[in-house]
């Protein structure tokens, strides 16, 4: 396990919606002179997330959130731009209009072994989510699920610490969870010529970001990139 400066973040508004891809070229023109884009985004340019969900026994977690419940958690090991470089295991927790994400550091080597199945070890290090992460594999048998992939354009300004995202050409691995396969997330899961757009602040969307949003054609959603991309997998 690696250290690590961002074990829990406080919670955070997240508003998503579905945009199709001409609405988001206007927004882009509208956000690129006043908002800074995430130094992720080398060039300017998209970077790549892959992320493996993983879920219990009893697919607890897709079901929650097919049924809105209001209070859940998602569990993930998270890579970017296809490497191994830097690995995270990351929990996202849903209360009620709010997200907060714990996260840690962690190496390929225990990532494959999460991949495997096995929390050996997880509940005799000093880190709350891992230990909680040995606890759910332990009791409730969390397994990998489903891999999740996609190219994130992301803007940001201080105030509030404001987050616009593109979050564009969803795929999944169909049947694949092996999170370092160059070769995984061939396939959509879903019809629609869209995208994803996310909005993420701390108590109140800053007003003057508010008024760029304005008059582009967005539809409100309460998306799961995980539940889209279970389309293809069996449930218990």
């Amino acid at each position: 396990m690696q250290s690590n400066k961002r074990q829990m973040l406080p919670a955070r508004h997240e508003l998503k919606y579905f945009v199709n891809p001409a609405e988001l070229t206007l927004l882009r023109a509208k956000l690129r002179p006043v908002l800074a884009m995430d130094s992720h985004c080398r060039g300017g340019r998209p970077y790549a997330i892959r992320s493996l969900y993983f879920d219990d026994a009893y697919d607890t977690a897709w079901r929650d959130k097919v049924d809105g419940v209001q209070n859940r958690d998602k569990y993930r090991i998270r890579i970017y731009n296809h490497s191994d470089s830097v690995i995270f295991l990351e929990r996202k927790r849903k209360m009620g209009d709010l997200i907060q994400k714990s996260s840690v550091r962690i190496t390929r080597r225990l990532a494959e072994q999460l991949m495997a199945g096995d929390p050996q070890g997880l509940d005799r290090v000093a880190v709350p989510l891992l230990n909680d992460m040995y606890v759910e594999m332990r009791t409730k048998l969390l397994r990998p699920t489903v891999l999740v992939d996609y190219w994130r354009e992301a803007y940001v300004h201080p105030a509030e610490t404001t987050r616009i995202t593109f979050d564009t050409h969803l795929r999944t691995g169909l049947f694949d969870r092996n999170l370092f396969d160059p070769n995984a997330a061939p396939l959509c899961p879903h019809d629609r010529n869209v995208e994803v757009l996310e909005v993420k602040f701390d108590r109140a969307l800053p007003p003057h970001v508010a008024a760029l949003l304005t008059g582009i054609a967005a539809e409100r959603s309460a998306i799961s990139k995980y539940v889209l991309c279970r389309r293809f997998e069996p449930l218990v």
